[in-house]
């Protein structure tokens, strides 16, 4: 099978799986922020950076080294296996311990019975973090679509009823437990391989060899991204914390989603290229060009239609997140870039090269967060789209140096689409302020979004962009052989 039709396949059930967990996840978030208040939402985001720490920790980067290594044998899963449930139980030790000196350092007494509760979900994902891994090798991201939507369903539906029986934020904990035992049971059920009481030191010796440095950097990646709110919770009120997390995920939503899910299908891909440096360069090329072309027109249509879009689906208490979310959404252009980059060393194998470059990173990031506190919280927001743009140069180094594909030879390739999709937002945008003052929020919040897609899609089909030709000829393609169409 070519690389066009793999990514096509792959990308449908990725996309299929991530948007439709997170639209279900999207809906009770909307529902509980309707029922809860923004500081409630601002102490789910510091629990949430307990979880998010302990679950690099518990992964120890061995499911990367599981996904690039070619050949697996039982050897190399059970050891991995045995690994992530031994370092689980220690780490849920570590946090039962330690859950009440974090609930004193915020001065929130609740957060201490919170994380010990919604802890528990470390214990049950590390029961299936390899079976993830071999559907993942196989590209089935089918299976992975049929294992996670109904267990978000489910979950969600359990979070919305115990909110609306006056729960609060414990809805939020029993939900995610809930969600995380039906995902672990549905992999056992459809995966084939069950784990052997073996553990072989040589295996474990070259996954963690890998797996170590990549651990290292993904700590100090999760670290970083979650310091903003471990300061905004320690500095600012709840509610501004509130605000800034709610912000977050909503840019997330359509951004991070769509390079997470891209990236479940590139990453295995890329890795059969590892050693072909003209492959992989026109491969990653080639992706990342669809990338942005579906990114940018995403970012702009979200930073133009903020206000209507968050008072419509939050309501006018949330409205102060509007400048939080574009100011982020800004900052978020480049996320693509900066994963496809390092994806390319992981497939190198190059852990030492990505930790170095992680480590360089969050040093501007400790500059960022020190001078801009001295203006607030914009101060801090705008600092996240300063580092963003300082780390263009940092992470395309050394993809420079192995695929001869310089950050400027990148920029080149991508600002076609990011121009044009800047531009169209910049005339809606004046157009708006003179014509649109008097429509209800929902009509205006469906007119900037309709006028913008179809604006985009109209001038990029008038000069035949590269990119729309390719995601034009995709689609057709798919629709002929759907259809038993021969050319």
């Amino acid at each position: 099978m070519d690389l066009k039709k793999q990514v096509t396949q792959g990308a449908f059930w990725v996309f299929l799986d991530q948007f439709g967990v997170q639209l279900v996840s999207f809906l009770v978030s909307l529902v509980l922020a309707r029922l809860l208040m923004p500081a409630d939402f601002g102490t789910i985001a510091l629990f949430n950076v307990v979880i998010n720490i302990s679950s690099v920790l518990i992964n120890g980067g061995l499911s990367s080294s599981l996904v690039r290594t070619q050949a697996v044998d039982n050897r190399d899963l059970s050891t991995v296996f045995w690994f992530n449930i031994v370092m689980t139980l220690l780490l849920y030790l570590v946090i039962f311990v330690a859950s009440p000196w974090i609930a004193r350092f915020y001065t929130m007494p609740i957060l201490s019975p919170i994380i010990r509760v919604y802890s528990i979900v470390l214990i049950i994902d590390s029961f299936v973090h390899v079976q993830a891994v071999l559907f993942d090798k196989k590209l089935d991201f089918k299976t992975t679509f049929k294992v996670r939507l109904p267990s978000i369903v489910v979950g969600g539906l359990c979070g919305v009823g115990f909110a609306l029986a006056g729960f609060g934020v414990w809805s939020l904990v029993y939900s995610a437990l809930i969600q995380n035992a039906l995902y672990t049971l549905q992999y056992w059920f459809y995966s084939d391989w069950r784990p052997t009481f073996e553990f072989d030191r040589e295996k474990f010796r070259y996954h963690f060899a890998f797996g170590f440095r990549l651990t290292l950097s993904a700590l100090l990646n999760v670290l970083f991204n979650n310091i903003y709110s471990i300061v905004i919770g320690k500095r600012f009120a709840e509610t501004t914390l509130g605000y800034y997390n709610r912000a977050e995920s909503l840019k997330n939503l359509p951004i991070n989603n769509v390079s997470t899910a891209l990236n479940k299908v590139t990453y295995p891909l890329f890795a059969k290229f590892s050693d072909d440096d003209e492959k992989l360069r026109n491969a990653y090329r080639r992706v990342l060009k669809l990338v942005i072309f579906i990114v940018a027109p995403l970012i702009c249509i979200m930073m133009i239609a903020a206000e209507p879009i968050v008072g419509l689906l939050l309501g006018e208490k949330w409205l102060p997140v509007v400048p939080y979310f574009q100011i982020l959404a800004l900052g978020a252009l480049f996320q693509p870039i900066h994963n496809y980059n390092l994806n390319i060393l992981q497939v190198k194998g190059r852990a030492d090269l990505y930790l170095r470059l992680e480590v360089i990173k969050k040093l501007l990031v400790i500059v960022a967060v020190v001078l801009g506190l001295r203006f607030g919280i914009y101060g801090l927001l705008w600092g996240q789209v300063a580092v963003s743009v300082a780390s263009l140069f940092i992470n395309t180094f050394y993809t420079a140096k192995f695929l001869k594909y310089a950050m400027l030879q990148q920029l080149a390739d991508l600002m076609p689409s990011i121009l044009i999709a800047c531009s169209i937002a910049a005339l809606i945008w004046w157009g708006s302020g003179l014509i649109l003052l008097d429509l209800q929020i929902w009509a205006k919040a469906l007119v900037l979004v309709a006028s913008y897609v179809l604006s985009f899609w109209w001038f990029c089909s008038l000069i035949q962009l590269e990119e729309y030709k390719s995601i034009k000829d995709l689609v057709k393609n798919n629709w002929r052989k759907k259809n038993g169409v021969i050319n």
